[in-house]
């Protein structure tokens, strides 16, 4: 069989299985991207519990919504980025592990998002500002940006005083306080011992006020107030302690105190934009895989050899025309 060297669809064919041969050698090229280094910490207290955000039609809790606006996160992060995962319960946050990267720890990564719960936690407080102050001060050892994700609820409530001072340097760490929760009061969910799901938290199962320290202004007209037994009046205060909203006003005054950006968590998409907006990049070398380019342009080029098929035929016998028809005038002209 002769084989005709002018032939483009040997030399696109040719050209295809070359390309293809070359993604066997797992061809890297080294190129430098900017990446960035989180610190996630996820408040895992009672209050995230509530479901007051839907997917798929459907309720879902608070955490479940933080883990899946995680693992979105993760997958759309420059490879040579790092993640590393706290949990907060109480008053101190808990690191998991140090920064790892997106990438190349991607299973394990996503593996520590899913297994978040709240039975995790170690006790049932929730102190909302002296975790987070923790946590900066964790980010900063860390050298990396901080996602702070809370409700705001704090449990029980803060001190007519308000929450204690902040003593770091504001702006020091960059990042976002990330507020999960709806705008109205939702029940908390409440489980037994074995973690079960008994109905929701009552109005008698938490204090609706919080009694260390200077009473508030206005106690002395309070039921049974006495200055020295009872500055705080002489019957338990009742409110919406059993109810929780995310406490929006309170994180921004804690944004302001820290210089952390504040966002409200609504999905993956919009964290991902906030975080950008305020994150520290790094420039960073990171191995960038040639395969699916170099797979890409071998199947385009067998895609035209076999798409060429009938145009080269149409020019061929065109060619072949025009010469029968060069000769033919040129033995009657002889």
């Amino acid at each position: 069989m002769r084989v005709n060297f002018r032939d483009p669809r040997l030399w696109l064919l040719t050209a295809s299985v070359a390309l293809l041969m070359a993604t066997f050698a797992m061809p890297q090229a080294s190129v430098a991207r900017a990446s960035y280094d989180i610190l996630a910490i996820v408040d895992i207290t009672g209050s995230m519990n509530v479901r007051d955000y839907t997917a798929s039609g459907r309720p879902v809790s608070r955490l479940d919504t933080v883990k899946a606006a995680l693992r979105h996160m993760a997958t759309k992060l420059p490879c040579s980025s790092r993640v590393g995962l706290g949990v907060f319960t109480e008053r101190r946050p808990f690191l998991l592990f140090e920064p790892i990267g997106v990438c190349a720890d991607f299973s394990p990564l996503e593996a520590a998002i899913a297994a978040l719960d709240w039975r995790m936690a170690w006790d049932g407080d929730s102190r909302v500002s002296t975790g987070l102050y923790r946590a900066i001060e964790m980010a900063r050892e860390l050298k990396a940006d901080l996602l702070f994700f809370t409700d705001g609820h704090e449990a029980p409530p803060l001190p007519a005083s308000g929450a204690q001072t902040f003593d770091g340097r504001p702006g020091e760490t960059r990042g976002l306080i990330v507020g999960v929760g709806g705008y109205d009061l939702s029940p908390i969910p409440k489980f037994d011992d074995r973690g079960r799901d008994i109905g929701f938290v009552g109005i008698d199962d938490v204090p609706h006020e919080s009694r260390f320290g200077l009473p508030p202004k206005g106690a002395e007209q309070r039921e049974g107030f006495n200055a020295r037994n009872a500055p705080f009046g002489a019957t338990a205060a009742v409110g919406v302690e059993h109810l929780s909203s995310v406490k929006e006003d309170y994180l921004l005054t804690l944004s302001e105190k820290t210089g952390l950006n504040y966002a409200h968590l609504d999905d993956g998409a919009r964290l991902l934009e906030a975080y950008l907006g305020t994150a520290t990049g790094r420039m960073r070398e990171s191995r960038f895989d040639l395969r699916p380019i170099l797979g890409a342009a071998a199947a385009a080029m067998l895609f035209s050899a076999f798409a060429a098929a009938p145009l080269f035929a149409r020019l061929s016998r065109a060619l072949n025309t025009s010469t029968f028809n060069v000769r033919l005038q040129s033995g009657r002209k002889q």
